[in-house]
């Protein structure tokens, strides 16, 4: 039995960011295109939703750290593990983001709110149902609030 997992792109990134960098995705908007594999009735109706989650292939990524470090390297914030951060450094390198949908056209989105560079294979597409949100509280440590103060300016 093997322990193999396969996963090709279903679409891919269009977007001004050709290297990866922190901050600043808020003028960022992007266009992902479906790939030829897939019929355009594969967006159908996607429209009718406000916000999409976007898995993506962190795919410049080179190193994976499998333990504990601190957030963008920055001492002042606590030590923490892998999986408590979204560094893209991270295990098979996937990204998760919510967009906000702008418009749709045959067999391309056009997004805001997406933090993926020129390129970027994406390896899914949701739509964000509110049933599938938090009802309660998201609760999140203070470090976590300060790293991301410049993310979306």
């Amino acid at each position: 039995m093997s322990n193999k997992i396969e996963i090709k792109p279903i679409a891919y990134v269009r977007n001004s960011r050709k290297e990866p960098t922190d901050d600043y995705w808020a003028e960022i908007v992007s266009e992902i295109e479906l790939v030829d594999d897939f019929d355009v009735e594969a967006f159908d109706t996607i429209e009718t939703f406000s916000h999409l989650h976007i898995i993506y292939h962190f795919h410049k990524a080179e190193k994976v750290v499998i333990g504990a470090g601190h957030p963008r390297g920055n001492k002042e914030y606590p030590k923490v593990g892998i999986f408590a951060q979204r560094k893209k450094d991270r295990p098979n390198h996937l990204g998760l983001t919510t967009v906000k949908l702008l418009k749709h056209t045959g067999r391309k989105l056009t997004v805001s709110h997406l933090d993926a560079i020129d390129g970027t294979p994406i390896v899914d597409i949701k739509p964000v149902l509110k049933e599938f949100l938090p009802n309660d509280e998201i609760k999140q440590p203070d470090w976590s609030s300060d790293l991301m103060k410049k993310y979306w300016e």
